[in-house]
């Protein structure tokens, strides 16, 4: 007996590292997933290998967000569980050199698609209740040099899921964050190229000297804590922010 059996889950970001290991658990436990992303070859392959259905759309489109949440009622037969794990690292650059549209695009994914995702998808699981994950990072508790929108982004989804846990309490909605150190995926490639453009070897010494565990974490470690969060293991469980950081924060 799976530990998501008969749940209908929906995940953005559902092409990326994250998303696709959340996936694969989730269906090994039983459960039918929906995967959306705006890249559809990846989003294609990911769904074709797991065994999961897809939509295209940005997340940070209104129109699209009620497409595709539709789209996974419809599909899956209602909505249980969300991980709105969708987001973007942006540009690495002080404050002074971000471009105002740079800043605009990080918020737009990582925040607005998250808005859009809880607004569409809480009304669906009145009733029955159900678990919404957000995908945060170290980034939500603490500052850092050289990514503000991305750090602002990821302070403003803990702001958003507080809220929501306390507005969706009485519908037996639980809202919580993970919120990853370092994971070993294309956005933290991304992040250690343009710290240190044809060095990125230099970011990762960096940060690995931070971290207590000496090592990235996996996308498959950050998958297990959503799953947890995702099942009925964790039915008290609402309003809070999970770290999965090998120390970084302690």
């Amino acid at each position: 007996m799976g530990r998501l059996d008969g749940k209908r889950v929906v995940i953005t970001g559902g092409a990326g590292g994250i998303g696709v290991a959340a996936a694969k658990l989730f269906v090994a436990e039983g459960a039918r997933v929906m995967l959306v992303d705006r890249d559809e070859a990846g989003l294609r392959r990911a769904a074709q290998d797991i065994g999961a259905s897809w939509c295209v759309a940005d997340v940070s489109d209104p129109a699209a967000t009620q497409s595709y949440v539709a789209k996974a009622a419809e599909q899956l037969g209602g909505i249980d569980v969300a991980l709105l794990n969708a987001g973007i690292e942006g540009v690495v650059k002080s404050i002074a050199d971000t471009p105002v549209a740079a800043f605009d695009q990080v918020m737009a994914v990582n925040v607005r698609g998250v808005f859009l995702g809880l607004k569409e998808i809480m009304p669906r699981m009145k009733g029955s209740g159900g678990s919404i994950v957000i995908t945060s990072s170290i980034a939500g508790v603490r500052g850092g040099p050289g990514v503000a929108p991305y750090i602002a982004s990821k302070h403003a989804v803990i702001g958003l899921m507080r809220t929501a846990a306390l507005e969706g309490a009485p519908d037996k909605i639980r809202v919580n964050t993970v919120n990853p150190a370092p994971i070993e995926t294309r956005m933290i490639e991304s992040l250690e190229e343009q710290r240190y453009p044809g060095d990125p070897q230099k970011a990762r010494d960096g940060w690995l000297a931070r971290i207590p565990a000496r090592r990235y974490g996996t996308p498959d470690e950050v998958a297990k804590l959503m799953l947890f969060l995702a099942s009925d293991e964790s039915s008290y469980c609402s309003g809070g922010t999970y770290m999965i950081d090998g120390a970084m924060t302690a």
